[in-house]
C-alpha cells in the first residue's frame, strides 16, 4: 500500500475540522425538577442533545441514559405527582 496524499494544506484542513466540529457539536441542556408552583427546584439531570438522540446524566454522574429527545428526558424525570420538569438549554460562550 502506497503513501496517502494530504487532501489539502494544514491550515485549510484545520478550518475544515473546526467547521465539522461546530456543525456536529451536541447542545447542552439541563432538566430542572420544579416542586409545586415555584416552591422549590433542582437540576435533575444534565444532557447532551445530538441530531438523533440525547444522553442524560443524573445522580452526579452515577446514572446515564439515552432518550430519543431532550423533551423525552423531561417526561422521564417528572415522575412524582407534585413535580414537573422543565427543559433549559445552556448557551455557552464561544470557545476562546
Amino acid at each position: 500500500m502506497g503513501e496517502l496524499a494530504a487532501i489539502c494544506g494544514e491550515e485549510e484542513f484545520a478550518e475544515l475540522v473546526d467547521e465539522m466540529v461546530s456543525d456536529e457539536a451536541p447542545r447542552l441542556f439541563a432538566v430542572v425538577a420544579e416542586v409545586g408552583e415555584r416552591l422549590d427546584g433542582e437540576i435533575a439531570g444534565w444532557g447532551l442533545a445530538f441530531a438523533d438522540h440525547a444522553v442524560v446524566m443524573c445522580d452526579g454522574g452515577r446514572s446515564w441514559f439515552n432518550v430519543r429527545s431532550p423533551e423525552r428526558a423531561c417526561r422521564l424525570l417528572s415522575h412524582a405527582p407534585d413535580v414537573s420538569a422543565r427543559l433549559v438549554w445552556v448557551d455557552l460562550p464561544a470557545a476562546r
